[in-house]
């Protein structure tokens, strides 16, 4: 399910599971919460504390909220230009590369932008990058049957959707980098459609 989809689903049942609809809660955190519109976070810690509001609808309702501020999503590269700042800024070209290749492997996939890392997307998401820690290019792999047989894979820990992850030097060669990475990406565009 795209964020689309997701987002229409959580609007459509929140009625029923909040005993407001989106509108109403819309209303409702402009004129009581006190809450600037645009910290989706802070409006999601007020409809979490004050009201029990679910998860997917404080992001649906927090989304809203902001959107009406006049906040507007940031493409998928100014969500990178924001991860890759500072000591993280040579990552970068890795990072571009690995994401260019995974959203080349068909024509079915989108390249979309979080706050923390960049997802690729088939019908799932197949594979998300970000930094990771200690100067490298965290790569996560969300694979839906068996994982490949490769010694650089470990199992996943919180991050994204992947199940299995690798990280990846600051110092590595894009192109080898790239490369060497086709098989792992390309099983799990495989397994994510």
């Amino acid at each position: 399910m795209e964020p689309v989809q997701m987002m229409d689903a959580v609007t459509a049942s929140m009625q029923a599971r909040t005993g407001r609809a989106l509108a109403e809660w819309v209303e409702l955190v402009e004129q009581e919460s006190g809450v600037d519109p645009l910290d989706q976070r802070a409006v999601r810690a007020w409809l979490k504390s004050v009201h029990g509001v679910p998860q997917n609808s404080q992001w649906a309702i927090a989304f809203e909220v902001a959107g009406r501020a006049g906040w507007v999503m940031p493409t998928p590269d100014q969500f990178a230009d924001e991860l890759f700042t500072g000591a993280k800024a040579a990552l970068r070209p890795l990072h571009d590369a690995l994401v260019i290749h995974a959203a080349a492997l068909g024509a079915d996939t989108e390249v979309q932008g979080r706050a923390s890392y960049t997802p690729v997307v088939r019908k799932t998401q197949f594979v998300a990058v970000a930094p990771g820690p200690r100067s490298t290019l965290r790569v996560g792999l969300r694979y839906k049957q068996e994982a490949p047989d490769d010694e650089r894979l470990s199992p996943a820990k919180g991050f994204a959707q992947a199940i299995h992850w690798l990280h990846l030097p600051a110092d590595s060669d894009v192109e080898q980098s790239v490369t060497n990475l086709d098989p792992l990406l390309r099983a799990a565009y495989e397994q994510n459609g």
